[in-house]
């Protein structure tokens, strides 16, 4: 990979940072990502508690997971941009504090009004963290090879930690109680703020007054917290009231569209999309994470309803993941993609992924998780520690210096609406699937597992489809 990302004189450090200090900063950004990634997933294990506990109904609970998701996806692209503008060190450190105090606030809390709007609020502020870590990440690595080593390493702690939230929250649940996945994240959150506060350089941001389009920003927020709403909460609407929700989202995105033509300082220059390989890694992760989410969250109903796993052997069985993806993207990646370019790594990554859910897709009744679950699992963790990396490399390498931030926010924007979709789409396939077996007087059991098969098969699809659309988009146009 040789392209290059074009200089500007904003934002900028204050000072530059010593050279053996980058790596340091780098570990208090991955360690700032760590505690955001690992909550968005550590609750999904205790939410039979929490229901038990606060008495929430079926549908209301979703709330504990969807306010977070609409927070978090809603405010990334706002919070990349700001970050651009108001100093990238500053939006990461307020991030964290936000973060840190709404874990608190959810976990004394004993309503249920409070543990969601502490949800919202913790999503506000990982959007805040999250949104500009890759922007000050090719900052403090510019050369190529260092920065892949870097985007290896970043990738590795965003990937595993995911897999790593499910064994935790089945364990702080099992072993104490549910108000622990969230009081967990505050000596986490105070060391990491220290830490950043101390080790990150400051940056002179371009100025509020350069650039910050409130109307284009209050669009998009307004569109990106709808489409996450209408996707999260699809199946608690009739057919019709989801429709119109979505045609609204898009008239939100069309006048967002208009006033970016139009305005003087837009907040999400046009000029970014003409970028292939920008453009190109954002719609090929949105479909990766759409897969991947289909296997962990679906892979996680298989074993427990089908296989009859617990909430800590669930956790347990995933362990492998985190371990394969750590080992993998911190031992070769960064030096696969040095030796054979981002483009072939991310294909070799992705037919991996195929691979991977192919096999997931038989999803036996009486599987052995040695035979017909551990295999499936290598392989899409292996395809991810590939192509992670690669895709992150090939995004940010597609925009200019003074739009990291922006660009950083809208990678992670859509990792979480394609991981919301993916959910959405394979979740509903494959609960219709059982429920018209058993209305045809199919046991309960064989019928959840052939509706998860249907959504493994479709994920496979997906996986191809990204795979293709890497092949044709991505492919390097000479040195």
């Amino acid at each position: 990979m040789s392209a290059v990302i074009e200089n500007s004189p904003s934002p900028t450090p204050v000072t530059s940072p010593r050279p053996y200090s980058r790596w340091t900063s780098l570990a208090v950004l991955c360690a700032g990502t760590l505690m955001t990634v690992l909550d968005g997933n550590i609750v999904t294990v205790a939410m039979p508690a929490i229901q038990s506990d606060l008495g929430f109904s079926g549908p209301g609970l979703a709330w504990v997971v969807n306010a977070y998701l609409i927070a978090f996806g809603g405010l990334l692209l706002l919070m990349g941009r700001l970050g651009d503008l108001v100093g990238r060190k500053r939006m990461f450190t307020t991030g964290l504090a936000v973060f840190t105090a709404a874990s608190v606030l959810a976990g004394v809390a004993t309503g249920q009004g409070l543990l969601i709007a502490a949800r919202a609020l913790q999503g506000a502020g990982g959007a805040m963290a999250s949104a500009v870590v890759l922007g000050m990440l090719v900052a403090l690595f510019p050369e190529p090879r260092e920065q892949a080593r870097a985007i290896a390493a970043f990738s590795a702690v965003g990937a595993a930690g995911g897999a790593l939230g499910t064994f935790l929250g089945g364990a702080l649940t099992q072993a104490l109680n549910w108000h622990w996945i969230f009081l967990i994240n505050l000596p986490i959150g105070v060391l990491a703020w220290l830490a950043a506060a101390r080790v990150l350089t400051p940056e002179r941001g371009a100025g509020l007054g350069r650039g910050a389009d409130y109307p284009g920003a209050a669009l998009v927020t307004a569109g990106l917290m709808l489409t996450v709403y209408v996707i999260v909460g699809a199946g608690g609407r009739t057919p019709a009231g989801t429709a119109l929700l979505a045609v609204l989202a898009l008239v939100l995105f069309a006048a967002f569209t208009l006033r970016q033509v139009r305005a003087a300082r837009p907040l999400l220059r046009p000029r970014l999309f003409r970028s292939r390989l920008l453009t190109g890694a954002n719609a090929v992760q949105m479909l990766m994470i759409a897969t991947m989410y289909g296997f962990q969250f679906i892979g996680a109903l298989y074993l427990q309803r089908v296989l009859g796993y617990g909430e800590l052997a669930t956790g347990t069985a995933f362990l492998p993941a985190p371990v394969a993806i750590g080992l993998l993207m911190l031992g070769l990646s960064a030096r696969t993609v040095a030796r054979y370019g981002a483009y072939r790594v991310l294909l070799a990554g992705l037919a991996l992924i195929v691979a991977g859910m192919a096999l997931l897709s038989r999803a036996p009744v009486g599987a052995s998780y040695a035979v017909d679950v551990l295999p499936p699992l290598l392989l899409l963790s292996a395809g991810f520690a590939a192509a992670m990396p690669a895709l992150t490399g090939l995004a940010m390498a597609g925009a200019r210096e003074e739009d990291a931030g922006l660009a950083s926010g809208l990678f992670n924007t859509t990792q979480v609406v394609g991981g919301s979709l993916g959910l959405a789409v394979l979740s509903t396939l494959a609960a219709s699937r059982t429920g018209g077996l058993l209305d045809r007087g199919a046991e309960l059991i064989p019928a959840t597992a052939e509706g998860y098969r249907l959504a493994f098969r479709v994920a496979t699809g997906i996986a191809v489809a990204a795979l293709v659309l890497a092949g044709a988009v991505l492919r390097p146009r000479g040195r």
